[in-house]
């Protein structure tokens, strides 16, 4: 027999997490729908392990290259990497980054669990300082939703120089972009809601690490708080990711045509793009008034707060009282999906169109 060789994460995508290959058995892991299990296995109760759950995390520990951890959510999992860090620790996190994160790092500091210092990702001389004496540095690159990158590899080699733990949430770029372990990042930490499962049916969360001691300790977290998801959930997010190579590819070609269509657009100030992957940031010329006048002008595109599904998505970020102050009043953050790009840019140009008419007077 010739002896397996490495796959392309596009395979790798649609061959992990399989039954073993045996005659009779079915090629996708059946949903395990139970809650106690027979004394003396592995397993006794559902809040240990389920054969549902395990499919989905050998899969994405294959495409990450670590060991992952199933969430009942990607708030669940943040939480749990967060609970990981010393009464009193500091915690290095982008200014710009996902909202439940940060909301969840204010709340820890103002009971005094935690302190929090915010950095400006894409200035990596200072953020690497402000590194010196943390506990866990936590980086989004994209940022969320200045689509901010980071580097990596530097920001990580200053963390682990100080002792650091380094959490990278790769939530936008996905394991077909991005790979964070390989560049020595200690966990990888994913809303699979989004892109992962790819079809706005679920949440969930996962976290990712090559680290014994950091798989242990999160492994004995999620069971003791119980942030374990449902057995359907864990099923319908792999058969999602079992695509995610090819809507990454969709959705990312219909990012960067559209990318250059917007940013040729009258109304269009600024275009906000890392030149990877399927979300974008457009800021307008005639400020929060005409962002929502393109919101709610869309037929094509959702008005909706969450990212990453097939469909096409579209949201004013300012309109939350708790998104940054940086962060400019008309900036739009975009989730393409893998429709037809003509038609997606049809709807999107009348929008836009819109947007100048109404806004002309005041230009």
């Amino acid at each position: 027999m010739p002896e397996d060789r490495a796959h392309a994460p596009r395979t790798t995508v649609v061959t992990a997490g399989r039954p073993p290959r045996v005659p009779g058995a079915p090629l996708n892991t059946p949903i395990e729908l139970a809650s106690t299990y027979v004394a003396g296995g592995e397993v006794e109760y559902g809040r240990v392990g389920n054969t549902s759950w395990t499919a989905f995390e050998d899969a994405l520990g294959a495409l990450e290259g670590g060991r992952a951890l199933a969430f009942a959510s990607g708030m669940a999992a943040v939480s749990t990497v967060l609970d990981l860090v010393a009464v009193g620790d500091l915690v290095v996190v982008p200014q710009h980054a996902y909202q439940g994160s940060l909301q969840r790092l204010d709340d820890l500091e103002a009971r005094g669990r935690l302190r929090v210092r915010r950095v400006d990702v894409e200035d990596t001389a200072a953020a690497a300082e402000a590194c010196a004496d943390a506990a866990l540095v936590w980086l989004e690159s994209p940022t969320n939703p200045a689509l901010e990158v980071a580097d990596l590899p530097r920001l990580i080699e200053a963390a682990h120089a100080a002792g650091a733990w380094v959490a990278v949430d790769n939530t936008f770029a996905t394991p077909l972009l991005q790979r964070p372990l390989e560049q020595r990042a200690d966990l990888v930490v994913h809303s699979a809601t989004k892109l992962i499962a790819g079809h706005s049916d679920l949440l969930m969360g996962a976290v990712v690490t090559r680290d014994d001691e950091l798989y242990e300790a999160l492994a004995h977290a999620r069971t003791l708080a119980g942030g374990v998801p449902g057995a359907v959930e864990a099923y319908l997010a792999l058969r999602g990711m079992r695509t995610l190579a090819l809507r990454v590819e969709r959705a990312g070609s219909n990012a960067a045509d559209l990318v250059q269509r917007m940013g040729a657009h009258p109304a269009v100030s600024r275009v906000r793009y890392p030149g990877f992957g399927s979300i974008v940031a457009i800021e307008l010329h005639d400020g929060a008034d005409a962002a929502d006048r393109v919101v709610a002008a869309t037929r094509l595109w959702i008005p909706a707060t969450s990212l990453g599904g097939v469909e096409s998505t579209l949201e004013r970020r300012r309109r939350y009282a708790t998104e940054a102050a940086s962060i400019d009043e008309s900036l739009i953050r975009l989730s393409v999906g893998i429709e037809d790009v003509e038609d997606l840019w049809a709807d999107l140009a009348q929008a836009l169109d819109h947007a100048a008419d109404g806004g002309a007077a005041t230009r």
